[in-house]
């Protein structure tokens, strides 16, 4: 009855002040103190894991003015689940990855222990200590807001990424030291990245989430990159990313536990994952194994992207572009990406389509609040994004359209059947030009992109604002530079939307 009274009490003692610093409350509290009495002792912390956890954060906090020094680890009802030692405060474990020095896997109900090691306490000290313990559940996400990383960079602005990759973890390859063709390690995919600049990629292995703890471990060295996890969902009517889960999304559609598509997009959703459909133009058959989307019964309101470029591939029968624009004429607001779907980080800029893409070419860029995950996908979201096909680090498309006083950037919708005018900004691209797109096909004059940094504007009469309209930017050959995300205009009826 003590332990409970300590826990009930200490969780009203904190729920006030979590709420104020924006860190969610604890699911549990324990507090305590050190003393001199505990010195090369060892302390059980016990909380209980209710059923259906699908998470666990712990953190620990104690005063340190006295040289106390208080290692942490833990064990699950059966076994042994990590040790950090003083190396942390805080560690999460789930079924599908764990803080380095942790155990992942299934989170058994019942009575666990954090064990606290006390190396060093002097005779005469005092130090207090908290143990606060987070849990997930199908409807609450604690522990994963308790163990996520600040951003990498605050405030507004255009953030460069790939969002789609693979590793060892699935079907990535790369040669060893030795010169062998051997699964690639994480770490060279990650490494890879960085060096082409990034700000952010997504790493999205076949099915697994097993690449998952292995982005925890490299977050911190590769701390000016964000490393979003990803899974891309293989199944046999197509093929799909999706970015930012918080656990393992079943894949086997027609079984009974995943019957249809639809209940595949639902779970997708309650892991807190946005879906973002890949190469859907693609043919399915024994040459690529269900790679084009075929699923009959896609609730796109539950699509955020399409890819609409992947790898090489930017314009024909086989590229996304096409699936993108006959969906956006269908009504539905879908976010066009880009994306290598690397598995080799050795390739490099200048192979000869078709062939495999260089990791960071092409590119998604993203006007987004913050380099973070959540403020990454909610830029994809929010549709104000830009694709870069060679994958520049300079390169900048920025459309705004305004018609009855409103104005409205990428991924916005204006009220439609009025003159509506359009405004490009174009950045590094001197010697294209650009072309404005409505409803999918070129409307008005191309117009000659000049100088570095150029500002380019076009019209239409309110017969013609109807649907959606999109700026994109090509070479003088035709090939495609830029391509940008729809600006969407209201033609007097509802029209599906996300």
């Amino acid at each position: 009855m003590l332990f409970r009274a300590i826990l009930f009490a200490a969780a009203l003692a904190i729920a006030g002040a979590a709420a104020a610093t924006g860190q969610p409350a604890p699911d549990v509290m324990v507090a305590g103190e050190i003393t001199g009495a505990d010195h090369q002792t060892y302390r059980e912390v016990p909380f209980d894991v209710p059923e259906g956890t699908e998470r666990i954060t712990v953190m620990l906090s104690y005063d340190r003015s006295d040289k106390t020094v208080v290692d942490m680890g833990v064990w699950d009802p059966a076994r042994f689940r990590g040790w950090s030692g003083g190396t942390r405060d805080r560690f999460t474990i789930a079924p599908g990855d764990a803080t380095p020095g942790y155990l992942a896997g299934a989170l058994p109900a019942g009575r666990w222990k954090v064990l606290l090691g006390v190396p060093n306490a002097r005779p005469a000290s005092r130090a207090a200590y908290s143990v606060k313990v987070f849990f997930d559940s199908a409807t609450e996400r604690r522990a994963a807001a308790a163990i996520a990383d600040l951003p990498i960079k605050a405030g507004p602005g255009w953030y460069r990424g790939d969002l789609h990759m693979h590793d060892a973890h699935s079907d990535g390859s790369c040669r060893s030291r030795a010169g062998r063709k051997i699964p690639c390690p994480l770490f060279r995919t990650v490494a890879a990245a960085a060096e082409a600049g990034l700000d952010f990629i997504a790493v999205t292995d076949h099915n697994t989430t097993a690449h998952f703890g292995g982005l925890r471990e490299l977050q911190p060295y590769f701390d000016t990159m964000l490393l979003i996890p990803g899974i891309e969902i293989t199944t046999f009517g197509g093929h799909a990313n999706i970015f930012g889960p918080a656990r393992f999304v079943d894949f086997r559609v027609g079984t009974s536990g995943v019957p249809d598509i639809g209940a595949l997009q639902r779970d997708v959703t309650t892991s807190g994952a946005i879906l973002s459909i890949n190469h859907p133009a693609l043919p399915s058959g024994e040459q690529c194994m269900g790679c084009g989307w075929t699923w009959q019964g896609t609730d796109y309101s539950a699509v955020t992207a399409i890819e609409a470029i992947n790898g090489t591939m930017t314009e024909g029968p086989f590229a996304g572009l096409g699936f993108w624009y006959a969906r956006l004429n269908e009504g539905h607001h879908l976010t066009g990406i880009a994306a290598s779907d690397n598995h080799d980080p050795d390739v490099v800029p200048g192979n000869p389509a078709p062939g495999p893409a260089p990791i960071g070419r092409p590119r998604t860029v993203v006007r987004a609040q913050a380099l973070s995950t959540p403020a990454i996908l909610d830029g994809l979201r929010a549709g104000n994004v830009f694709l870069d096909i060679e994958g520049t680090n300079t390169r900048l498309l920025d459309v705004e359209a305004a018609a009855g006083g409103q104005r409205a950037a990428m991924g916005e919708t204006l009220p439609g059947r009025r003159r509506t005018t359009i405004a490009a900004h174009v950045v590094d691209a001197a010697g294209a030009f650009a072309e404005l797109v409505v409803n999918g096909q070129p409307a008005g004059a191309r117009q000659p992109v000049g100088p570095d940094d150029a500002r380019l504007t076009w019209a239409l009469t309110a017969g013609q604002a109807c649907g959606w309209l999109a700026v994109n930017v090509r070479d003088g050959k035709g090939k495609p530079l830029l391509v940008g995300n729809p600006v969407y205009l209201t033609c007097g009826a509802t029209r599906s939307q996300r």
